[in-house]
């Protein structure tokens, strides 16, 4: 297993759920922490405490990741600050709840913005710390935080799923083109437990979809932000000759792809 104590990691879209869960569990680890937000300070400051009540060094970078020059500026701070960035965990998303056969719910608006977030804006923040990974002895590790409906075209909305398949398809050429001295992988993530997706399905149809999802996933599970952040820091920490991979959290759920019927 990799020592990444004293290691800089940048997480986007840390404030909540996933991200902050993955920032804890690296500032656990001895790592030094960005914690990215878009809109929530009061959230992200909140995780940059707990950050430091495990012993890391902290810095709060507000950036929205679909615009590159902010995209920048947040490894620039970073550079600053500790004159390394070893890790980058490319957490922010944003979906259209809609659902699938609602065609006229979707538009072009729709589409360009939630690409900007979950695609173009992974390809950002992987082009600004290339360079500073590619120069260091140790290199440096990339994990993509995409979606289970990456590969079975369930979620959110048909953007979403959309969006989540580039993303995994983008890490296979990244993790072609960086090699050797960056790792490239992907976790996907399946149902995940939390007010993200209550708050974007309702709680009615949140619990049905939970329920649903145990019910047919071989493991009976459905995950939550620290069983995702787990598996992100499994890439992260080894092992070391891995790269393009994708990794599907979600109790099995995916061997089992029966949608939740239409309501």
């Amino acid at each position: 297993m990799k020592n990444i104590s004293g290691n800089v990691a940048i997480v986007t879209g840390s404030a909540s759920g996933v991200g902050a869960a993955t920032a804890r569990l690296l500032a656990s680890q001895g790592c030094h922490i960005v914690i990215n937000y878009s809109r929530s300070e009061e959230a992200a400051n909140k995780v940059a405490k707990e950050c430091e009540a495990l012993g890391a060094q902290v810095l709060v970078c507000k950036a929205n990741v679909a615009n590159d020059a902010e995209c920048r500026a947040m490894v620039a701070q970073a550079a600053d600050k500790w004159g390394r960035v070893d890790i980058l965990v490319n957490n922010a998303g944003t979906t259209k709840f809609c659902e699938h056969h609602h065609l006229e719910g979707l538009n072009a608006d729709d589409f360009q913005s939630i690409y900007a977030v979950n695609v173009i804006g992974p390809f950002q923040m992987i082009r600004a710390v290339a360079p500073m990974m590619q120069e260091a002895q140790s290199g440096g590790v990339v994990v993509n935080v995409a979606s289970t409906a990456a590969v079975t075209g369930i979620g959110s909305s048909v953007a979403y799923a959309a969006s989540k398949g580039a993303l995994v398809t983008m890490g296979l050429s990244l993790a072609r083109a960086l090699g050797p001295n960056i790792r490239i992988n992907t976790v996907c993530p399946g149902f995940i437990q939390g007010d993200w997706l209550r708050q974007g399905l309702g709680s009615e149809q949140y619990e049905a979809a939970k329920t649903h999802n145990e019910r047919h996933a071989p493991l009976g599970v459905t995950a939550d932000a620290e069983t995702v952040a787990e598996s992100i820091v499994f890439f992260i920490l080894g092992p070391k000759i891995v790269t393009g991979e994708t990794l599907i959290v979600d109790g099995g759920r995916h061997l089992n792809s029966v949608p939740l019927a239409r309501r």
